[in-house]
């Protein structure tokens, strides 16, 4: 099923005169792809054209002719990119962007087929002094919540924290930061630690424990980022 629809997307790309450029993207762009992948495009849409005109018309034809479900947008910048739930658990990702904006960005995957691309253009950077201030702030709002007997409040923030640990040490290795696609690719000795900081239920004994572990894994990352901000963080929390 997957094959066909994606076939049959670039068959129509092929034949919309909107279009100057398409480009496999995400995992099947650096050969990942496997049999629960999405289908990833991106296309370039002619200069002068509208991108949310094109938007339209392709979320018309896979509610339409594909039967979608349901769709979600995020943008960035003139990018519009439309995720889209097909019958049988098929999701379907479309990138529309202005052909001069055509092109690889940051590290995820893309693959042209067609259509000249632009050059590579960096993509959004993690902030190390940012997700440090998350850090103390995850870490003092679920403590707050173990004692004022807020548990789902105090899961919230551990969970937040161990997921902020995860891409700063993405980010140090050169791994990919973001969705955690990096995470199963950190060293066995970056992780197990982490492991102690997933919440087993809600009493305040294993809310402690994992707090305990969190804090104790994002300290320890921090140091590779920042010792003196980190030594600062160890002893106030």
């Amino acid at each position: 099923m997957r094959a066909a629809v994606e076939e049959r997307l670039l068959r129509r790309a092929g034949e919309d005169p909107q279009l100057t450029g398409a480009a496999v993207t995400g995992s099947a762009a650096r050969g990942e792809a496997d049999a629960w992948s999405d289908i990833d495009l991106l296309f370039a849409v002619r200069d002068g054209v509208p991108v949310a005109e094109v938007v339209a018309e392709w979320s018309a034809h896979l509610h339409g002719s594909l039967a979608a479900l349901h769709h979600f947008e995020l943008t960035a910048g003139e990018t519009v990119h439309r995720a889209f739930l097909l019958p049988g658990r098929l999701e379907v990702d479309l990138g529309f962007t202005p052909e001069t904006t055509f092109g690889q960005v940051g590290d995820g995957g893309f693959r042209a087929l067609w259509g000249t691309p632009a050059a590579p253009s960096a993509g959004a950077t993690v902030d190390v002094s940012f997700l440090a201030g998350l850090g103390w702030h995850h870490l003092l709002h679920a403590g707050v919540a173990v004692r004022r007997d807020r548990p789902w409040v105090a899961e919230h923030w551990i969970s937040a924290v161990r997921d902020h640990v995860l891409t700063l040490a993405a980010h140090r290795l050169g791994l990919p930061t973001h969705y955690a696609k990096g995470a199963d690719r950190l060293p066995p000795d970056l992780t197990g630690p982490l492991e102690a900081s997933l919440v087993p239920d809600l009493s305040r004994v294993s809310l402690n424990r994992a707090l305990s572990a969190v804090r104790g894994a994002f300290l320890t990352e921090l140091r590779h980022h920042d010792p003196a901000l980190a030594a600062t963080l160890d002893a106030e929390l």
